[in-house]
């Protein structure tokens, strides 16, 4: 009986003309009621990229090319509608890429002037187009691949490898570091070479051949810097070179163009020091 009594008087309540309206202002209110998305193909976003185009097989002048894709239908990063380009609109476009998170440096061109990886850029926003172009300064394989030899060779010749005059442990033995000895190593172990610092750099657009560049040099004070390694003189010797060393002019492109935030200028800075306290 209290069952069918309590029953009446809900209904009641939700019969009434006030219940009804606040019914109706809450159902409009609601985000999707009147404003739901259609199914199927979502709205388009279009973005206009204008990316280098050269190939070794065609005689033509090198041109930038334009392709319109729909950001909806995309990832956020400029790798993402390279991918979407080469995949969905024309598959000859050509560009180097690997692990997609920051770590082989494959990816590293200029985007809208900035040189930078394409998997950790974000794709410009607005509605003016991105401009995507090969790292400056180099030699053009073809669209934004570069020659990377001439790089390579100068991060060779700094003998990015641990040199001990000491007999070697014993097999199975490490060589032992302290914790605050491997801190100096902190903010130059991180490069992954992929050369955005070098091709930022002024002096070495100028000198390509005779200057080592901000990763290079990077990385020779990072062996530098190791305790471990027995080679410190002999290392600042062979580039205490008015090229090799002393073109940097301390502009710092590179450190701002380095997608890991290091800052090679620094540590050229250091070198330069080190090579003052010991007479050389």
């Amino acid at each position: 009986m209290a069952t069918g009594l309590v029953r009446r008087a809900v209904s009641r309540v939700h019969s009434s003309p006030a219940a009804k309206l606040f019914c109706a202002r809450a159902h409009a209110s609601e985000p999707h009621a009147q404003h739901a998305e259609p199914k199927g193909r979502p709205e388009s976003n279009l973005k206009t990229f204008q990316i280098y185009r050269w190939s070794p097989d065609d005689p033509k002048k090198p041109e930038l090319r334009a392709y319109q894709i729909n950001l909806k239908e995309c990832g956020p990063m400029v790798l993402d509608a390279l991918i979407k380009i080469k995949n969905e609109i024309d598959p000859t476009l050509t560009f180097r890429r690997s692990c997609r998170e920051g770590i082989c440096g494959s990816c590293a061109m200029n985007i809208d002037g900035c040189n930078g990886l394409a998997c950790l850029t974000k794709i410009p926003s607005g509605s003016s187009n991105a401009t995507i172009t090969p790292l400056p300064h180099m030699f053009v394989i073809k669209d934004l691949v570069v020659d990377m030899t001439n790089f390579y060779n100068q991060y060779k010749s700094i003998e990015p490898w641990l040199k001990r005059k000491s007999p070697a442990p014993e097999q199975g033995k490490e060589i032992p570091q302290s914790k605050k000895d491997r801190a100096k190593l902190d903010g130059m172990y991180e490069c992954i070479l992929c050369a955005c610092c070098s091709t930022s750099c002024p002096s070495y657009w100028w000198n390509p051949e005779s200057y080592l560049g901000p990763a290079a040099l990077l990385h020779a004070n990072r062996w530098i810097m190791d305790s471990r390694d027995e080679y410190t003189k002999e290392r600042l010797d062979a580039i205490c070179d008015e090229f090799k060393l002393y073109r940097c002019h301390t502009i710092l492109n590179c450190a701002r163009a380095c997608p890991k935030g290091l800052n090679p200028g620094k540590q050229i800075i250091n070198i330069k020091q080190l090579q003052l306290a010991k007479g050389i």
